[in-house]
């Protein structure tokens, strides 16, 4: 069955097997998530290896998206490695504390200090902790414990409404970005952006390290969704993370629900990729089976329209990382069919200024109305069947490609299946015909199917789409 919705899983202790990596593979896995928080440079680069030589094997088109820490602003560590407060308690947040106690905790952000004032809510440990500041003293933030527990090593600060200054690019990352190039991620997740500088320092240092991955901004601030900003910050990515842990923590987990909506809504529009991610089977780290909530969240991004769902630790680090990946696979392909093809609607007040955009609706809006077997997009760099992608047409795009890195971009579009064209030449009929073989070779069409074409001219050129073409399969071709 072909499945529209992408499934991107985290590689960890639980999925660094060739084995078990295989068996995800073959289960439905699309992408899978790099966790730089997490390993060393030699770590990330056996894993990469390992992932491209199962997708040889398989014969599966697996990208790698490398996800960067970014300023998790933590506790440091205490003497004996946890502690429990209890409402009312009185501790401080020092940030000259070298080892924690029952009275206070070091930081690993040291500007903390100047960042919030008396008054500020402070949510610890993904929000399980609540603190109050009462008063900020030098390098110590006074805090009464309005929601306590138990309080470990490392554990994240958020300020409720967000407003910490802590730039989205660490020294970590600047390292880490010189990583990815070298293990050619497909795509780079930017942590913590606030505005699209931001993503646009991400850019530059990625591509003076020699890589090209799309970024995909991790919408996680409370800033990032303020009025224009999530513009702004789209204006300069290629796509988007709905990262609803830390986004959470700081705008309330109530208001996640729309804003997840909208930001979807709002990434398709622009043209922009959408990963709806955390906690989404949560439960699956630990149960062969999901919640019946976990059922109902999956579905509803899918019916949201977004290009991904994603999988943290329940493929990283839980006990059943094949099943969830089954599992995920199976909610997404019932809620595809539950939902309606409403292409017409869609196209009302859409404007087209680029010849390769008009090409991309045209093939959409013929496909639909011809219930043609599929859209066949010859391609370099993918804008042409990202384009299709933001639209649901009710029939496969399938992205015809002579690039290897556009072949493994496109595996995280929506309604999208990239297959390789090992043509090099410059003629367009041998070309169209080279596709034809390709989608028959591996059983997408039949002789007798009607598809659509579209090709660029001169053959080649990136982003030349200005052509179109309904073929009957076989019926033009050579003796």
């Amino acid at each position: 069955m072909i499945r529209s919705t992408k499934i991107v899983a985290t590689l960890g202790p639980a999925s660094s097997t060739p084995e078990i990596l295989e068996q995800m593979f073959r289960a439905g896995v699309d992408v899978v998530r790099v966790n730089f928080s997490h390993g060393t440079a030699e770590d990330h680069l056996k894993r990469a290896e390992m992932v491209r030589e199962v997708c040889r094997k398989t014969g599966r088109t697996v990208g790698i998206m490398g996800d960067l820490q970014g300023p998790k602003i933590r506790v440091g560590k205490f003497k004996d490695g946890k502690i429990t407060l209890k409402p009312g308690d009185a501790f401080i947040l020092d940030a000259n504390c070298e080892m924690g106690d029952q009275q206070r905790a070091g930081l690993d952000y040291k500007e903390l200090p100047q960042d919030v004032k008396a008054g500020d809510v402070l949510l610890l440990d993904d929000g399980r902790i609540e603190f109050e500041v009462e008063r900020v003293a030098g390098s110590e933030v006074h805090c009464r414990v309005h929601h306590g527990g138990t309080l470990s090593n490392n554990k994240g600060i958020n300020r409720r409404g967000g407003g910490l200054t802590a730039p989205a690019l660490t020294t970590k990352d600047m390292d880490d970005i010189r990583t990815a190039a070298a293990i050619k991620v497909d795509f780079l997740a930017v942590s913590f952006p606030k505005s699209s500088a931001d993503m646009y320092m991400a850019r530059q240092l990625l591509r003076a390290a020699g890589g090209d991955a799309f970024l995909i901004a991790k919408i996680e601030r409370a800033e990032a969704v303020a009025p224009g900003a999530l513009e702004d910050i789209m204006s300069a990515c290629d796509g988007i993370m709905v990262a609803r842990g830390d986004l959470a923590v700081e705008v309330g987990d109530a208001s996640v629900p729309a804003l997840q909506k909208r930001m979807i809504r709002l990434a398709r529009e622009h043209n922009k990729l959408t990963i709806t991610a955390t906690q989404m089977m949560e439960s699956m780290v630990s149960s062969p089976v999901p919640t019946r909530a976990e059922v109902s969240d999956v579905a509803n991004a899918v019916l949201d329209g977004t290009d991904a769902v994603m999988l943290s630790a329940e493929t990283a680090s839980g006990m059943y990382p094949v099943e969830t990946v089954t599992s995920m696979a199976r909610i997404c392909n019932t809620a595809e069919n539950s939902a309606p093809v409403t292409l017409d609607r869609e196209f009302l007040d859409r404007v087209f200024t680029r010849v390769d955009q008009s090409i991309a609706m045209a093939a959409l809006f013929t496909a639909y109305h011809l219930k043609v077997k599929a859209i066949a997009a010859l391609t370099e760099s993918g804008s042409t069947a990202l384009w299709m992608s933001r639209l649901n047409c009710g029939v496969p795009i399938y992205a015809l490609t002579t690039r290897t890195s556009t072949r493994y971009r496109c595996a995280l579009f929506r309604d999208t299946y990239p297959q390789m064209v090992n043509y090099t030449g410059t003629d367009r009929e041998e070309l169209l015909e080279e596709a034809e073989n390709v989608l028959l070779q591996a059983g997408l069409v039949q002789n007798g199917d009607l598809i659509v074409l579209t090709i660029g001219e001169p053959i080649g050129k990136a982003g030349g789409t200005n052509t179109m073409k309904i073929v009957k399969v076989g019926e033009h071709r050579r003796p």
